[in-house]
């Protein structure tokens, strides 16, 4: 069977139970409370084939259907500790930048790395945090532009129809 995803598949979702949904749930809930027992606490779980149950932590749910997703939608996914040391192609692919430029980042200072021998590593932590800083300086230099352009009056002369030209 072809399985085909979009964006709107995977996106949040509200479900919201009717009146008698709601009724059987509190029903269901009395009932157990007035036995003296509780509902049971519903966690996520991985079950193994032979029954064993382990428990998952909500975040590590999260992660796991968030890769259960991007594997069925045909995508790689890669897991590495935050200490894996990468090589210059891989760090540039997770950048997203050319080697060469990545090469040229490293030599400048940029980026720390680590050169045991004749080859650069960068360890994996220094791209997330270089990445982070990355859009928080870029969110900042977009806020400075919008709130000069705001005082030197750009948003008026540009709000309405376009003047005309002839």
């Amino acid at each position: 069977m072809s399985r085909t995803r979009t964006a709107a598949v995977s996106a949040p979702h509200t479900y919201i139970a009717n009146d008698r949904e709601d009724a059987q749930i509190l029903d269901i809930v009395r009932a157990l409370e007035a036995a003296g027992g509780r509902a049971p606490k519903v966690t996520p779980s991985l079950v193994a084939a032979d029954g064993t149950r382990l428990e998952l932590p909500p975040a590590m749910f999260a992660v796991l259907k968030q890769v259960a997703e991007a594997l069925a939608d045909g995508m790689g996914v890669s897991v590495a500790p935050l200490n894996a040391l990468l090589t210059t192609q891989e760090a540039a692919d997770y950048l997203g930048i050319s080697r060469p430029t990545l090469v040229r980042m490293l030599e400048r200072g940029d980026l720390p790395m680590e050169k045991p021998g004749r080859h650069r590593f960068v360890r994996l932590s220094d791209l997330v945090e270089f990445q982070k800083q990355q859009r928080a300086d870029r969110r900042h230099t977009l806020a400075e532009m919008q709130r000069q352009g705001q005082e030197d009056g750009l948003y008026d002369a540009t709000d309405g129809p376009p003047p005309r030209t002839r």
